[in-house]
């Protein structure tokens, strides 16, 4: 029996397995599993790349007053979990009047690990991209100080940019610092028919492991601008690229894709 395949996208109905580059979700509620169900895939949890905190002793040799800041830049959980773990190893108190911008909500809320939420001191975009977070940014940055928290090899250059470009006052803290991993085991295990990467690392990471790799008919979802360039600039071909006005996570990007794939069969 021949296999019906989309023109549009080149994937057939038998491929369905999917490599996620980052830690599978904890919780058995993550959007993931709908997304696994809905389609039948088999989706493979496999981080490209982990991180390591840089120590306080070395943070030190940026001359960064944490606490002079009155806002607080984060795009990501880890970053949120390196600042105030900084916090603690340098025994600061950061101030109930902290404001905090995140990339997204999901990003905003997991503040609460840490502070007592309130909605007048932490901001996030309206729909998940730099420009929505941008737009929060711009009715405050005239009061505010901003410390933007990021790794030390991948940072948002679209964030820095715009933060110098509308005059903002701010200075980048490197708490901690990505390292590709070993995913050559789980690679030359699989064939994968969509490989999902979410940072520059993530790329870096996949050229490290492999430094001769050929795309071929694998297909790439590339998650952020960064990593958009950052892939594209390798000499990768994306198929799937988030966030989009209707696809602003990666998983409703794989969604919008599957949903679109099944009817051009």
């Amino acid at each position: 029996m021949v296999k019906k395949e989309s023109k549009q996208f080149g994937i057939t109905k038998a491929e369905k397995k999917i490599l996620i580059s980052q830690p599978k979700p904890e919780n058995e509620k993550s959007p993931y599993f709908d997304l696994q169900r809905k389609y039948n895939l088999e989706l493979i949890f496999l981080p490209f790349i982990k991180l390591e905190g840089i120590a306080a002793k070395e943070f030190r040799r940026q001359k960064i007053d944490i606490v002079s800041f009155s806002a607080v830049i984060f795009t990501s959980r880890n970053a949120i979990d390196h600042f105030f773990r900084m916090c603690e190893e340098m025994k600061l108190a950061v101030g109930q009047d902290t404001k905090y911008f995140c990339i997204t909500e999901q990003v905003a809320l997991y503040l609460q690990k840490f502070i007592l939420y309130r909605k007048r001191k932490v901001f996030y975009g309206a729909d998940s991209s730099n420009k929505s977070m941008f737009d929060v940014i711009n009715k405050h940055k005239e009061n505010e100080k901003f410390l933007y928290v990021c790794s030390e090899n991948q940072q948002d250059n679209e964030i820095v940019n715009w933060l110098k470009n509308n005059h903002c006052e701010f200075q980048l803290a490197f708490m901690y610092r990505s390292i590709s991993n070993d995913i050559k085991p789980i690679m030359d295990a699989n064939k994968f028919d969509i490989i999902c990467l979410f940072t520059p690392s993530g790329v870096k990471s996949l050229f490290d492991n492999y430094p001769k790799y050929k795309q071929n008919k694998t297909l790439l979802s590339a998650f952020g601008s960064n990593t958009i360039k950052a892939a594209e600039d390798a000499g990768l071909t994306l198929s799937i690229k988030a966030p989009a006005p209707q696809a602003p996570s990666m998983v409703s990007a794989l969604d919008k894709f599957f949903a679109e794939a099944n009817k051009a069969k």
